[in-house]
């Protein structure tokens, strides 16, 4: 008897030994970001209305089209801020946190949640630890002073932008702000 294997069985088998890319995962929670970031602090949340105005000064600032979503912003007594943001990667968004100091210097950023197959490198302590200590006067720019890992480029480009968006709501909305939430600026 001579056997012939069906075109439906070699697929399934090519399939089966084809290498899975998917690099989708969570890191942390909003909480759990809290906790990495300002270890020592309890932070209130602080919603803020995000006005057209402020929307528009923060895109002409980091050139970031997807609007900010001001109700997932945190203060602590201190003045200092945690903001939880998202922006695109290459095709699927990417959720991360800010922390900002009351001088409104960056003390760290964290990916939360990255579902592209590609660029996943950007949730390498590595690369975020290069924002710590940037403000809203510091250029935040892919190139300048932020470093491209090569095969992430609009994954970096994309952070970078919306690290620099999160600085300019800092100095335009957040700075000033006394302990109640704000209704916008």
């Amino acid at each position: 008897m001579n056997w012939k294997p069906s075109p439906l069985v070699i697929l399934s088998l090519a399939m089966m030994s084809a290498p899975i890319m998917a690099q989708a995962k969570i890191y942390a929670s909003a909480e759990q970001a809290q906790k990495i970031l300002f270890p020592n602090k309890i932070l209130t949340k602080y919603p803020i209305i995000i006005t057209d105005d402020l929307q528009e000064k923060m895109r002409i600032a980091s050139s970031i089209r997807y609007p900010f979503q001001g109700e997932r912003i945190w203060r602590a007594n201190d003045g200092s801020w945690l903001v939880v943001d998202e922006v695109i990667g290459k095709h699927e968004m990417i959720t991360y946190a800010v922390a900002i100091n009351p001088n409104g210097s960056i003390a760290g950023i964290e990916v939360l949640e990255y579902v592209e197959s590609y660029g996943y490198e950007v949730a390498e302590a590595q690369w975020r630890k290069q924002f710590v200590g940037k403000t809203a006067n510091d250029p935040i720019k892919l190139n300048q002073d932020i470093q491209n890992i090569g095969g992430a480029t609009l994954s970096c480009k994309h952070l970078t932008d919306g690290v620099k968006r999160v600085t300019v709501l800092y100095d335009l909305a957040l700075k000033n702000s006394n302990s109640k939430p704000s209704l916008g600026k």
